[in-house]
């Protein structure tokens, strides 16, 4: 085997390891992409509706985050029963 030769199966072998390691990367690294297209998904919806992120962002402010997620939890519990009707 010559040198070429060589060279050529050192380069294959190179390209195979880097396709294995680029297969496990991309499979770690999918419970992060899911994570991050949910956020993207959030943000989309806060940048087309700014008036409502603002309001709702002042009401954080003023009444405090506990007191919103109260009142949101009471909402949801009204909302569930009478859309069961």
């Amino acid at each position: 085997m010559n040198h070429e030769e060589a060279l050529a199966v050192r380069r294959e072998a190179l390209v195979a390891q880097s396709a294995r390691q680029r297969s496990a990367v991309i499979a770690g690294m999918e419970p992060l992409l899911r994570q991050a297209a949910a956020f993207d998904r959030v943000v989309a919806s806060v940048r087309s509706h700014p008036v409502i992120t603002g309001l709702a962002v002042t009401a954080v402010a003023l009444v405090g985050s506990r007191k919103i997620f109260d009142i949101a939890t009471r909402l949801l519990t009204v909302y569930m029963l009478v859309r069961r009707r």
